[in-house]
């Protein structure tokens, strides 16, 4: 579980917006979470895959099997690892700041009721990432880091490996590992559970 070179230094990147010459960011008007969630309710997402990152509603991409795949593979090593020890919550609602509503992979949650409110604590996350990449580490590593989530897991289709996001400070994750086939990662949270990492990617 040692640092590799060529991970990127993460930092905040503001979401981008269309090009509006002439306007200023402090005149753009982003949603708060609790407008989302009425526009939700409402019904205004109905045939779309969103979620709210930084105000900013952002359009998540149709999945195809090389991202289903691991996320169906990661599943079943979920629940082995882990049992009922935690809710096991797939490409669900995460209640963030005042102005995101990110919708991960994975959320590893307290086991809950959540009839009523998504949940707002998590104790890990995880992303599977192609296309997705450096939104996945500029973007939502950050905002999960400002969340408080103690383990960001990104799961890396481009290079083969899952990287490890642990000790958030600010907006950022202060350790950041790399792990490929042959070695196993154990959950910060439950230290008798293992995920192997050729169990979820590809051969």
């Amino acid at each position: 579980m040692t640092p590799r070179p060529g991970l990127p230094i993460l930092r905040v990147v503001q979401p981008l917006h269309a090009e509006l010459p002439g306007i200023e960011a402090q005149q753009v008007r982003r949603l708060r979470r609790a407008e989302y969630d009425r526009l939700v309710a409402e019904g205004a997402f109905t045939d779309e895959r969103v979620e709210l990152i930084r105000g900013v509603i952002i359009r998540t991409p149709p999945q195809g099997p090389t991202h289903a795949a691991p996320v169906s593979r990661l599943t079943k090593c979920l629940f082995r690892a882990v049992g009922g020890r935690a809710d096991i919550r797939v490409q669900l609602p995460l209640v963030g700041p005042d102005d995101s509503e990110p919708e991960p992979d994975f959320a590893l949650v307290p086991p809950g009721d959540y009839d009523d409110a998504h949940p707002s604590e998590a104790w890990l996350v995880i992303e599977v990432a192609d296309s997705s990449l450096s939104y996945d580490r500029l973007t939502k590593g950050p905002l999960y880091a400002a969340m408080g989530v103690p383990e960001y897991w990104i799961v890396n289709l481009r290079d083969g490996v899952i990287e490890v996001h642990r000790a958030p400070e600010g907006a950022r994750y202060a350790r950041v590992t790399s792990h490929g086939r042959g070695e196993t990662i154990t959950l910060e949270r439950f230290e008798d559970a293992e995920i192997a990492v050729g169990d979820v990617l590809r051969p």
